[in-house]
């Protein structure tokens, strides 16, 4: 089992260069607010709207999030509806999202708040796919080795997938280290196909060299 589980929404969105830069955007600028307005567990708030508000109440969500609603419906909205059971400080964050055309991010932006959250404690999530489930033990050694190799405390998101027959890929930031049998299985079969290659060439040299020319 994996430390945390990601909505698959915005984990797909989050792979998107774009998107993924304007949510940090907004994420630093609301963690920073809220530092600034003495709000010790901004997240919170965040998480308690984008799950108990916006997943459970769809009509409004959609109503907040289309395009087809003008932005001073939505702030009417967020005045009359939300700012009556959030703090002002999440009210107005709502708001700005709003003039800016930007509420339907606000479940991508909740990720990235959560992550540079993790960072700022000296933690960092790791895609680990396996061909089975980790035992707990391997998922110790895991953590043990990516602790020592980059100084960060690791969140691993194991995901199992057969095809890989066994070892494992990790994905730390952008970067993806494949130890995979299915890799080395490649990779041993290139280097057949490379011998196989090379020995035919040099047979075709000695046929066109033949010795005494």
């Amino acid at each position: 089992m994996s430390d945390t589980k990601l909505k698959s929404r915005p984990e797909s969105v989050l792979e998107d260069p774009g998107a993924r830069a304007v949510a940090t955007l907004y994420a630093e600028s609301y963690l920073s607010a809220a530092a600034a307005n003495g709000q010790s567990a901004p997240e919170q708030e965040l998480d308690s709207f984008v799950d108990d508000v916006l997943g459970r109440f769809t009509e409004f969500a959609a109503i907040l999030m289309s395009d087809a609603v003008g932005r001073d419906e939505k702030l009417d909205l967020i005045n009359r509806v939300v700012s009556v059971r959030s703090s002002e400080f999440f009210a107005n964050f709502l708001r700005v999202l709003a003039r800016h055309g930007r509420l339907d991010m606000l479940p991508v932006i909740r990720e990235v708040v959560k992550r540079l959250q993790e960072q700022a404690a000296g933690k960092q999530r790791v895609r680990v796919r396996v061909a089975r489930s980790l035992s707990q033990t391997a998922r110790e050694q895991v953590r043990t080795s990516l602790r020592q190799a980059f100084g960060f405390d690791p969140i691993l998101e194991e995901s199992v997938d057969p095809a890989l027959l066994g070892g494992m890929v990790l994905q730390v930031g952008d970067t993806v280290f494949d130890s995979s049998l299915r890799s080395r299985l490649k990779t041993l079969q290139g280097r057949l196909v490379e011998k196989a290659f090379n020995e035919i060439q040099s047979g075709r040299d000695r046929f066109s060299h033949p010795e005494g020319d």
